[in-house]
């Protein structure tokens, strides 16, 4: 029988299960898994499944090097309750057989909210990383998530100090801490083997396309907006090359709504790996993006990004003035825009984001 803590240099060393289901959790915990490898503590890690296109999972575990999960629950996609349920049906299971002392959620995914209320149903403490961030709408199932996930989590690890705050504006302040961004951690280790082979592929030239990346239900389940999106798209497409490694998501609404035709002229790609969507980062002029990771990558990259949502939670770099919102119909206008902005240096830490969790986590 496995006891559910290991003895290291005579202390006990606590039992981790790590729940991960979509790109951005895949990454964060290849991260802070190095970190506790070297600490001797057994990691045991489940994937939900959320999201299972191969470009999008499986090429993660290749390509960082993340060993396979010990568990795989399978739930695939479906509606935000189903899915929701079934993960927390068959995670349930998993955490009564595997007896944690904490359990690890990442972002803000239906994956996030269904371990989150497992933990705390079963009283097992639970600890969220990217904690305390924040954004309109609050509606927005991302919104919804983590702010759920934040009220039952025991450790919550802030990115940013502007998340410490909002969760001090929500009453929470016991076990906050302010570690840093795991994905500052990940740009600073994986840069040097960064991939440019897709860059190279495209016949592309350094500082002339502009990457896009487009997944939000806000932003392409309503007919009107993806088509005004498109257009906004092949407005820019005319003065610098798009670059759009389409989500699949986005690509059936394409095609559902009959608006392939907007297409036309863009460079509308599969989905990529990690390290060739962060050699086309590093190579592109600026951004077009509804992704949370890549607004955050971007600036790492020192790239500008027009977000294309009503709000978003790294409201730092809007603040500052590196990113910008913009409607679905000002995307072009705001990314032509003559605006000469400092870059802005230490936002998110000092790239050791996961050495900090892991010590919190086992001390």
């Amino acid at each position: 029988m496995i006891s559910s803590q290991q003895q290291k240099g005579g202390e006990l060393l606590k039992r981790i299960l790590s729940l991960v289901g979509a790109r951005p959790q895949f990454i964060k915990e290849a991260v802070v898994h190095k970190v506790f490898e070297r600490e001797g503590v057994n990691e045991i890690l489940v994937h939900s499944g959320q999201h299972y296109d191969a470009n999008m999972s499986d090429v993660f575990f290749e390509v960082l090097g993340i060993r396979q999960p010990d568990y795989f629950l399978n739930v695939g996609s479906g509606n935000h309750g189903e899915m929701t349920g079934k993960i927390m049906i068959e995670f349930e299971k998993v955490v009564l057989k595997e007896k944690p002392d904490v359990i690890l959620v990442y972002g803000d995914t239906n994956t996030t909210l269904a371990g989150a209320l497992v933990g705390a149903k079963l009283k097992i403490p639970v600890a969220h990383i990217e904690a305390g961030i924040r954004q309109e709408p609050k509606d927005m199932p991302e919104e919804i998530n983590r702010v759920v996930t934040d009220h039952v989590s025991s450790y919550l690890f802030c990115p940013t100090k502007q998340a410490v705050l909002n969760l001090e504006k929500e009453g929470i302040t016991k076990g906050v801490y302010f570690v840093g961004d795991v994905m500052y951690d990940l740009f600073l280790m994986m840069e040097p083997k960064f991939s440019y082979e897709v860059f190279e592929t495209l016949n592309l030239f350094e500082d002339d396309f502009v990457l896009v990346t487009l997944h939000r239900d806000f932003n392409v389940d309503v007919p009107e907006k993806l088509e005004r999106i498109l257009n906004e798209l092949r407005a820019i497409n005319r003065v610098k090359k798009v670059v759009f490694p389409m989500h699949p998501r986005t690509r059936k609404r394409v095609f559902e709504f009959g608006l392939v035709g907007l297409l036309d002229g863009l460079t509308v790609i599969e989905p990529v790996d990690y390290l060739n969507l962060m050699g086309l980062l590093k190579r592109c002029w600026k951004v077009v993006t509804d992704s949370g990771g890549l607004q955050k990558e971007a600036y790492f990259a020192g790239k500008r990004a027009v977000v294309v949502m009503p709000d978003t939670g790294w409201r730092e770099l809007v603040d500052v003035g590196w990113n910008v919102l913009a409607r679905e119909d000002e995307i072009a206008e705001k990314i032509f825009q003559d605006d000469e902005t400092t870059y802005p240096t230490g936002l998110y830490g000092n790239g050791d984001a996961a050495n900090k969790i892991v010590d919190i986590l086992l001390g």
